[in-house]
């Protein structure tokens, strides 16, 4: 009776470790929208499958997403590239790190849709929208001058301002917005240098089509981030699906060039 019992309470200890083995491991990663939280949605059945339950938190701007990762709000976020994050880390004092890129979204210049204008047509005096935010206005200033639209001055870094202009041939007026006011901002000017996952959210029939892209060869990768020293085993397997042959092939085939995945 005695080794029955023992065997019964054997079977009932495996059962209950097997059952705790098998309970998901839950990670709540803020992303934005487009194309970020659609590419998580993409991974939900690939980490499922590997007991990895992701909640996905939406997010209409570049600093609440940092800010609720260091507040231990989320788990990791999905949204930005390194310049961005070493710059947010800098500004805030917080400590996030990248644990590997995911893709990148090469900027577009974006021109009026109702003004009927192209590059060699724009006017003297041209209003042009760009980023506001220290990264992504020197990285949309540069995605002008790749165009031959302006000059930067040689010393300018990746902090590039509008005072570093060394040249400016058609006397173009900058605008600065918000990251995610430019592509809203586009109808009350000539030109805007858009984001694509804000490009992509606002559509075609708001902003057009891009007539150029940055140079493939500055492109920033935009990457997940997490906490500086939480290296948890389950965030090896989030970038292992991530950065798999099947999402890559997704990514080619749902965004058409707006978004390009790592490999």
């Amino acid at each position: 009776m005695k080794k029955f019992v023992a065997t019964l309470l054997s079977l009932i200890l495996a059962l209950s470790l097997a059952c705790a083995a098998a309970e998901p491991v839950k990670l709540v990663i803020g992303a934005s929208s487009t194309p970020h939280a659609e590419i998580l949605e993409q991974a939900k059945e690939a980490l499922a499958a590997k007991d990895i339950e992701l909640e996905v938190v939406i997010f209409d701007d570049y600093v609440q997403p940092n800010l609720q990762l260091d507040g231990g709000d989320l788990d990791a976020n999905y949204f930005q590239h390194i310049p961005y994050l070493e710059n947010f880390n800098a500004e805030q004092g917080t400590k996030l790190v990248s644990i590997g890129s995911v893709h990148y979204e090469p900027m577009g210049i974006y021109l009026n849709p109702a003004k009927g204008l192209t590059l060699e047509t724009l006017p003297d005096g041209a209003v042009v929208v760009v980023p506001n935010d220290p990264t992504n206005e020197a990285r949309a200033l540069r995605t002008l001058e790749f165009n031959g639209l302006i000059k930067l001055d040689e010393t300018a870094g990746e902090t590039a301002t509008k005072l570093d202009i060394a040249e400016n041939p058609k006397n173009l007026q900058f605008v600065e917005v918000n990251a995610e006011q430019v592509a809203r901002t586009l109808a009350d000017a000539d030109l805007a240098v858009i984001n694509s996952n804000y490009a992509l959210l606002a559509g075609a029939d708001v902003v057009g089509t891009p007539v150029a892209y940055e140079s493939p060869e500055v492109a920033y990768p935009n990457v997940v981030a997490v906490r500086e020293g939480d290296d948890r085993e389950v965030f090896k397997t989030l970038i292992e699906v991530l950065q798999s042959d099947e999402m890559a092939a997704w990514i080619i085939e749902k965004y058409n060039g707006a978004v390009v995945p790592i490999k």
